[in-house]
């Protein structure tokens, strides 16, 4: 096996072995905490008071972590929980935060497992919610900050206006990386129709399209921590990344070597350093050189007709190449797809043509 399939085969196993948690269920744990809840009201005016706090929502596994305190067993409110955070012990509250079961606990995580916190209360947070699953939010009284702590994310918890401000300059991260994947796009599709093929433009809007990705994903994160507040960025998250998925799995398709499960593992697996080099994505499309070695398949273009994907398959399949697939005569595409069809298909490849 060379050097670059060992990379390769590296980087999936380890993104398979890895244990992870689904962006739906954290963003539901943000939820819990975004401002306008009875959580974050109280996370909030415990945080004010100056004082330090550890606080767990209870699932099964939390129980025989629990030693000493006494039991609270009442009506959730924040000013009850800001009164009892001045308390040096833990807070436990019901799995739907709807009660208050027991204050002044001390946690017993396994002392084993591996913390990168220093601080006795958030060292007790972070191996809690390792050994557990459960959400778990530490206050620190030194630094005035709010940590979530859930499975094996550590998540800082920002105020309102900072969110907004963070949130506010992703989006205009995004706006300026949808501009310049459009551009490299629309580039792609002229050199495309003059069968002028180049790796180099394609490995563009997959990068500018990954880029997207990434900083919505950070920004999906703010537009959920912030809760109704984020109605706004939601809406223009949804607008700036239409289509972009699409496209770039298109362009993908049609210019790796291997297929498009694998290379988009591989793809997802690099930061951003990684994804500035361009030769890092030319491997991961296992192109050897930045010139074209191979014919390109001609899905995306094809994907701008009104053909299935079955048909698509059918026509680069007997095509063998963009060129054929695009500039072939009528009765080629007849054959194929019957006589209707063919023509059909054959004005509307002429129509792209002229947009060009």
């Amino acid at each position: 096996m060379d050097e670059r399939k060992e990379v390769q085969v590296k980087i999936i196993k380890e993104k398979e072995n890895k244990e992870t948690t689904t962006e739906e269920e954290f963003f539901n744990v943000l939820k819990q905490i975004a401002p306008g809840t009875n959580l974050r009201t109280a996370l909030e005016g415990a945080q004010r008071t100056g004082k330090g706090a550890l606080i767990v929502v209870e699932n099964e596994k939390v129980p025989p972590l629990i030693d000493g305190g006494f039991r609270i067993n009442s009506r959730f409110t924040p000013q009850r929980l800001i009164e009892l955070t001045k308390m040096d012990g833990a807070i436990i509250l019901s799995k739907d935060i709807k009660k208050i079961n027991y204050a002044n606990v001390l946690l017993t995580p396994e002392n084993k497992i591996k913390t990168t916190e220093t601080g006795t209360r958030h060292k007790a947070a972070e191996r809690t919610a390792k050994q557990t699953g459960s959400l778990v939010i530490a206050i620190s009284e030194r630094k005035n900050e709010i940590t979530l702590y859930y499975k094996n994310i550590r998540y800082p918890i920002r105020g309102t206006d900072d969110l907004l401000r963070k949130a506010n300059e992703h989006v205009q991260m995004l706006e300026k990386q949808r501009e310049l994947f459009d551009q490299h796009a629309k580039e792609l599709d002229r050199l495309e129709i003059r069968n002028h093929l180049n790796l180099g433009q394609a490995i563009n809007v997959i990068q500018k399209g990954r880029f997207i990705q990434k900083i919505s994903e950070e920004l999906k994160k703010y537009a959920v921590e912030l809760g109704k507040e984020g109605t706004l960025i939601r809406t223009r998250l949804r607008e700036l990344t239409i289509g972009v998925e699409k496209e770039m799995n298109l362009v993908i398709k049609d210019y790796t070597k291997l297929d498009l499960k694998k290379s988009r593992v591989l793809l997802d697996s690099l930061t951003y350093d990684e994804l500035l080099d361009k030769e890092t994505i030319q491997r991961i499309l296992a192109h050897e050189s930045p010139l074209m070695s191979t014919q390109v398949k001609g899905w995306r273009i094809l994907s701008k007709t009104s053909l299935h994907e079955s048909e698509i398959a059918q026509i680069v399949k007997e095509s063998g190449s963009l060129g054929k697939a695009i500039h072939s005569n009528s009765k080629f595409y007849e054959t194929i797809l019957g006589k209707e069809k063919g023509e059909f298909l054959k004005e509307e490849i002429e129509k792209i043509k002229l947009g060009f």
